[in-house]
């Protein structure tokens, strides 16, 4: 068992809200919904669909790529952030960048619209490794650099893996990032026809998790960075542990016996160093499927025993896909320094331990858990520093 602590010191989070965690906050505060209804510029005759996505913006010399502006404008929060709360960064500042989709839009263009020809400097932005790279250099960080992937679980892994480089002494700091922005028109279909994607109506009323008359999960896309480290001067909070499974079970489903999910509760607490009485918030996965909803209540009533409170920010920010735990765990990072669980209003009946909006915040730890498409199971555990 490992329980050396890491601390989250810097944040940076590009949402449906807008670009900066200050719109973010205000958005969640708000109780409205990020998205807005869109229109398929290369199909103008069909309806529009509510989504969460990314706004135009961020710095025009990140280059022309949304993935990348949005990428490189959430590192740069964060570190911004952590330096002007007294981080010093070490000889080796390390990355770890959360993605599963990425240059998505990118990708399509050279397709559709290029026909598989572009200059060789222009089809080297496609690469995963050059957002990476121009990063690291932007910042002169020398550190190990690489991309995990988890499928909705990949902000977990991401935390998980900064915390054990750090524990080892592997690097010094890490500066983690998770990116989604894959909500083109093929995407969202896709998701629709799995029964889970809902896009026709307003995301509070399509994706009520833990309530009656959910049918899914509103769209979303996201970037969000962390800079982590073990100094405790200036964190906003701090990452006790955490750990991962896999239910090997189906390419969409989670096995109904819930026998890795459970263990990977109960491994996260155990690496933790703390017991389910000490949890008091479940910041759960919360997509508003049905059979999601089922597992965490059931790891809600058995594995915390009845004693945490529950909430979802995925009807506010949507379904952010690979960035989805990392936008949520930064919501629920920003709730901890202002004594505030940030949960979305609930909508109609629901479990008798799901928090209904912004609420105060009690004594306890929080729990954060990512369910993946594909088996994939995460828990992190929180503490306020």
């Amino acid at each position: 068992m490992n329980t050396s602590h890491i601390n989250i010191i810097g944040i940076g989070a590009i949402s449906g809200y807008g670009w900066g965690t200050a719109p973010l906050w205000d958005g969640l505060k708000s109780g409205k919904a990020a998205a807005t209804l869109q229109h398929d510029v290369a199909a103008p005759n069909q309806n529009p669909v509510w989504l969460a996505k990314v706004p135009v913006g961020g710095d025009s010399a990140d280059g022309t790529s949304r993935f990348g502006r949005a990428l490189r404008g959430a590192a740069r929060e964060a570190i911004e952030d952590a330096l002007s709360r007294g981080w010093k960064p070490g000889k080796r500042v390390g990355l770890v960048h959360a993605v599963v989709l990425g240059e998505v839009d990118e990708w399509r263009n050279f397709y559709l619209h290029d026909e598989g020809q572009r200059r060789v400097r222009d089809y080297l932005t496609l690469m995963p490794s050059t957002p990476v790279y121009l990063l690291m250099q932007e910042h002169g960080f020398h550190g190990p650099a690489m991309n995990v992937g988890a499928m909705c679980a990949s902000g977990n892994a991401g935390l998980i893996t900064a915390k054990m480089w750090l524990n080892t002494g592997f690097v010094d700091d890490v500066v983690f990032v998770a990116t989604d922005l894959s909500l083109t028109p093929e995407n969202i279909e896709h998701f629709v026809k799995l029964g889970v994607g809902v896009v026709d109506v307003e995301p509070q009323d399509g994706c009520r998790p833990f309530q009656q008359g959910s049918r899914g999960f509103g769209m979303g896309e996201a970037a969000t960075a962390f800079v982590l480290t073990g100094n405790d001067r200036g964190a906003y909070a701090r990452v006790l542990g955490g750990s991962m499974s896999h239910d090997a079970f189906h390419a969409t489903s989670i096995n109904p016996n819930l026998t890795q999910v459970r263990a990977c509760f109960d491994d996260a607490l155990h690496n933790a160093g703390v017991s389910a009485k000490q949890v008091r918030y479940l910041n759960a996965h919360g997509p508003g499927t049905a059979q999601c909803d089922a597992a965490e209540t059931a790891m809600l009533e058995t594995v915390l025993g009845s004693q945490a409170q529950v909430y979802s920010v995925k009807p506010l920010t949507g379904h952010c896909q690979g960035a989805a735990s990392a936008i949520e765990t930064a919501a629920a990072v920003l709730g901890l320094e202002r004594n505030i669980v940030p949960a979305s209003p609930q909508v109609a009946d629901g479990h008798p331990q799901l928090l209904d909006g912004f609420t105060a915040a009690e004594h306890g730890l929080t729990v954060k858990s990512s369910l993946g498409m594909g088996g994939h199971n995460s828990v992190v555990v929180l503490a306020p520093v």
